[in-house]
């Protein structure tokens, strides 16, 4: 059975951020919950020095494509919901058949 990576990028807007210390504990706390809830991947990858943006890269391996596409999108619409100061920009999904 093969194998597919589901990758989604989130563009984020930190409005009320002050500091990098504000986004990082902002940043910080969405990856925990992202991580704990969906068994993603997270990595911080644009804007690393910007206070009020960020990128993230969520991604997720299964065995079913439709399941991976499903998960992602647990994980935009929770991002979207979030509690915390952020705003969802943009999000992109793209899965990945590696073999």
């Amino acid at each position: 059975m093969a194998g597919v990576i589901g990758v989604c990028r989130l563009e984020l807007s930190l409005p009320e951020s002050q500091s990098l210390k504000d986004k990082r504990q902002v940043l910080r706390s969405l990856q925990t919950r992202l991580r704990n809830t969906y068994s993603v991947s997270v990595a911080e990858t644009e804007g690393q020095d910007k206070w009020q943006m960020a990128e993230l890269l969520v991604t997720y391996a299964s065995s079913d494509a439709r399941h991976a596409q499903e998960v992602l999108s647990k994980v935009i619409e929770f991002t979207e919901g979030y509690h915390l100061p952020l705003l969802l920009l943009d999000a992109e999904t793209e899965l990945i058949h590696p073999f």
